[in-house]
């Protein structure tokens, strides 16, 4: 991966485009939050819709869905994006020498899952049931802790590639990498039988209402020592 030099100065993003993204999100989110605390008819009948439909596939190929387990225990997994992250963090600390942005890294990472927790037990959502189960998963179901932690982790990384500087084929393969990572682990979920769809799509709204907000505060509280010092008045 090509990183800018350690000593040239880390691109910037615009506060002002986080800040309208992450009220966005926050608007969108809690909208989706009081929709499901609620149990709207609506949304409930397209869960059950989707979900059923899903499932009915899961249990017709077995090769699908073996890929699908194993892709959303081994390589999408929260545990393995914690990983992914905390090699992150480590690579700021001794490589780029950057601990603010590891810490600032670090920090979201640990929020994100608190908020993900705090939810669970807010809402307090079941998960679905089938007669014919493929998969299984514990505690309750909204939002999807997998594509929480995916959006969190994946839009951690591509903001660093941005600051950081890195090549354009580097780039797009880390879009695309992030993109099939986030989309693949909230369809698994629901191929699986063991989230709603709507808990995907909250998990990554609130993932990336997370981002938004971590990439905001940054630029506006936690970039400080990069500014360039004020010319000297002419005597």
């Amino acid at each position: 991966m090509h990183l800018a030099h350690v000593d040239s100065p880390p691109h910037r993003s615009s506060p002002r485009v986080a800040v309208f993204a992450a009220a966005a999100l926050a608007v969108t989110s809690l909208t989706l939050l009081l929709l499901v605390a609620l149990s709207w008819y609506p949304l409930a009948a397209l869960d059950g819709g989707i979900s059923r439909s899903l499932h009915r596939s899961a249990v017709a190929h077995h090769g699908t869905t073996r890929a699908f387990r194993i892709l959303t225990d081994w390589v999408w997994d929260p545990a393995t994006m914690r990983i992914l992250a905390a090699a992150t963090v480590l690579w700021l600390l001794w490589r780029l020498r950057d601990a603010q942005t590891a810490l600032w890294v670090a920090a979201t990472c640990v929020l994100a899952a608190l908020v993900q927790n705090s939810f669970k037990v807010l809402v307090g959502r079941a998960r679905p049931v089938w007669p014919d189960p493929v998969d299984s998963a514990r505690g309750s179901a909204f939002p999807s802790g997998h594509a929480m932690t995916a959006t969190v982790v994946c839009g951690l990384l591509l903001w660093l590639l941005h600051r950081y500087g890195t090549g354009g084929a580097t780039r797009l393969m880390a879009w695309a990498a992030a993109v099939v990572s986030v989309v693949g682990v909230g369809l698994s979920r629901v191929w699986l039988g063991v989230h709603w769809p709507s808990d995907v799509v909250g998990g990554w709204l609130l993932g990336a209402l997370m981002v938004a907000l971590a990439v905001a505060s940054y630029e506006r509280w936690g970039r400080g020592e990069e500014e360039p010092a004020a010319p000297a008045e002419p005597s």
